[in-house]
């Protein structure tokens, strides 16, 4: 059996559902850990989180239990003690670069990790899309505003841009980690890209700093920022994303999967060339890694 612990926000959640449905398509037995989400387990975290897999329509799969859990993380020892001298005898996986193809051949094994390669499961997300739904808003004016961008986002102008600021420039190690990537010389460059293949399009703002949004993207005819989904309706906005052409991502989970889950074939997907910043990168890796994927680096450059 293989146990993926789910942990993390939405992205992370999806990214490691998308993993699971990866394995079970190569006949394996595989069943997801939801455990990081106990109450016990949020306590002190600096941003608890809840398991939003569960409010997808058409997510289906099969919880592990305490015990066949504990089969593999109650570790004494002697197992401890077996495990740094032979390791091959470790069960619990943990994800230590981008691309880790032998997950493939594993049999009985836990694995932690967050599995944002775009390589481990390209060749399914047709199939996620369709079977992934997104639920209704709480609130019905709000869900009919919803689906009136959605029909206008299907038109041909149309982009998504995601500006996630919050705790990437408030939390000190978040900022480290993560800051200075999706840059104003990233966002310019990717909007000057979409604008030199259609200087029509419309671009629907998403970020969960809509002041700045506002101040940065003031001209009405060519931006709208998108608000409205908020608290547990927040997932609405990746719906959103999914319905325009060209999507330009933030270094962020979240927009990934608004383009993952787009359905146009017309779609062109474009995200910055590093995802943090301790984490190092080549233009050879990344584009196999990110197939058809637009990339760009902080200063604004297109990686080929």
């Amino acid at each position: 059996m293989l146990i993926i612990r789910v942990a993390g926000g939405l992205g992370n959640q999806m990214q490691q559902y998308a993993m699971y449905r990866k394995l079970k398509s190569l006949g394996k037995d595989v069943k997801l850990d939801l455990s990081w989400f106990n109450e016990e387990n949020q306590k002190g975290l600096l941003a608890p989180r809840k398991c939003e897999l569960k409010f997808f329509e058409g997510i289906d799969f099969e919880e592990c239990s305490d015990k066949e859990r504990a089969l593999f993380t109650n570790r004494g020892f002697v197992t401890k003690v077996l495990n740094k001298v032979v390791p091959s005898t470790k069960k619990i996986f943990e994800e230590t670069k981008m691309y880790h193809p032998e997950i493939y051949s594993f049999k009985d094994k836990y694995l932690e990790g967050y599995f944002l390669c775009n390589k481990y499961y390209d060749d399914i997300l047709p199939f996620l899309a369709n079977e992934i739904v997104f639920p209704k808003h709480s609130d019905p004016d709000m869900q009919k505003r919803n689906e009136e961008l959605m029909e206008k986002m299907d038109g041909w102008h149309t982009a998504s841009i995601h500006l996630r600021r919050g705790d990437y420039v408030t939390q000190p190690e978040n900022e480290a980690l993560y800051g200075g990537i999706a840059t104003d010389a990233y966002y310019d460059a990717a909007i000057r890209y979409v604008l030199d293949k259609d200087n029509q399009t419309h671009f629907y703002i998403f970020s969960n700093d809509p002041e700045y949004a506002r101040e940065h993207y003031s001209d009405t005819s060519r931006y709208t920022i998108v608000t409205g989904n908020n608290g547990d309706n927040s997932l609405l906005d990746m719906e959103l994303m999914s319905h325009c052409r060209y999507n330009i991502c933030a270094n962020s989970t979240f927009s990934f999967w608004g383009a993952r889950l787009n359905k146009r074939s017309d779609k062109e997907m474009i995200r910055t060339f590093k995802m943090r910043n301790n984490q190092e990168v080549n233009a050879r890796e990344m584009t196999d890694y990110w197939k058809d994927w637009i990339l760009i680096d902080e200063k604004g450059n297109r990686i080929f």
